[in-house]
């Protein structure tokens, strides 16, 4: 896939239990989403009796506004997947528009959510790789389809001066997928794994129960070590 710019894309809390390899310990702290977009996962979460926050840029902008970005991108992101069709496994969606019926049902849960959950603080706005948190403030911070992804529009900078900064605010960060939208592994990884191994960090990638994007199966998981951590 080839696309100009980050697009807003809505995933569920389902997916993100699977994409993240969420237990219930994970589940029951102070989890921080960040560049979720306009995913449910932070409206699903709240609901279930969770504690999460999602920070994004979009969250700038009003209900309404997101709603038309969403529909802006929604036929540009369908013909780019129905054209790169065989670089997905199509096990979980039938086909791409049973995929977009899925993405629309997820982001219409996010904007049904978006304006209750802006007044008690549950979205943020802000981006990587500045975050407005005091250190320490989350136990777990999810990066899903931004880093790694995006590595044509975003840099090696970019990427460990984020994951300093997600380092910064929770205790543990992970990041989905570790591949670019043309589905090579991000150049950028093994630049991150460095340079969280130089600081002592406990650095992993793991293999989780999701892939949609093939060969798409496996985040990053970057924690504090158990004994004299940074």
């Amino acid at each position: 896939m080839k696309v100009d710019e980050i697009i807003p894309w809505g995933r569920t809390f389902d997916e993100y239990q699977r994409i993240f390899a969420l237990s219930d310990t994970d589940l029951a702290g102070r989890i921080l989403g960040c560049g979720d977009g306009p995913a449910s996962f932070n409206a699903e979460a709240t609901a279930a009796g969770y504690a999460v926050t999602s920070c994004d840029p979009i969250c700038a902008f009003s209900a309404a506004e997101i709603g038309r970005r969403v529909t802006d991108c929604y036929e540009t992101v369908l013909s780019q997947v129905k054209a790169a069709r065989d670089g997905f496994v199509w096990t979980e969606f039938r086909d791409p528009d049973h995929l977009g019926q899925c993405r629309l049902t997820a982001m219409k849960g996010f904007l049904a959510d978006f304006d209750r959950g802006r007044g008690e603080g549950r979205y943020v706005t802000a981006a990587l790789p500045s975050l407005p948190f005091v250190d320490d403030q989350f136990d777990l911070a999810l990066v899903s389809h931004l880093l790694f992804l995006y590595s044509d529009h975003l840099d090696a900078d970019f990427h460990l001066a984020a994951v300093a900064e997600l380092l910064r605010v929770a205790k543990e960060v992970r990041v989905f997928p570790l591949l670019t939208l043309s589905r090579q592994r991000s150049p950028y990884l093994d630049a991150v794994r460095d340079a969280c191994d130089a600081k002592g960090l406990v650095v992993e990638v793991c293999r989780v129960p999701y892939e949609f994007q093939r060969g798409g199966n496996e985040m990053l998981r970057i924690a504090r070590a158990a004994v004299g951590g940074v």
